[in-house]
């Protein structure tokens, strides 16, 4: 099984921003995610309170596919609208790279992602799950 929640606060930049730059984000984060419409993907990209948020979230079968597009467009929003940030949790049971009892964290700021160890619901078993 691959798991994947994200949650991401648009920002056109990391300073001070205009209405327009960050509608302009906005506009741009919304394109990232549209080759996952139509798929298990949950997409929820909206205003709340005049901020931009998106949430990505699902479970898949495997890794490969779609999930690899939810990697790729976590990605590519970070270079649309860099000054967002935001986190992308991971797990995928049959990680070949000795990952597959822990969930990996994505962290975007500042235009770049950069991937850590998760230490709050890792290793799974037995944090969260019974062996």
């Amino acid at each position: 099984m691959f798991e994947y929640h994200a949650w991401i606060t648009i920002h056109s930049s990391p300073g001070d921003e205009e209405d327009s730059d960050l509608q302009a984000a906005f506009d741009a984060a919304e394109r990232e995610v549209q080759p996952l419409q139509g798929g298990t993907t949950q997409i929820n990209l909206r205003w709340v309170n005049g901020m931009a948020q998106l949430h990505i979230s699902g479970f898949l079968n495997h890794r490969s596919g779609e999930g690899e597009q939810v990697i790729e467009a976590f990605q590519r929003v970070t270079k649309v609208a860099p000054g967002s940030y935001g986190l992308l949790y991971i797990h995928d049971d049959e990680d070949s790279s000795g990952q597959d009892n822990e969930f990996q964290v994505i962290v975007m700021r500042r235009g770049a992602t950069v991937t850590h160890a998760d230490s709050f619901l890792s290793p799974c078993i037995p944090i969260i799950e019974d062996e």
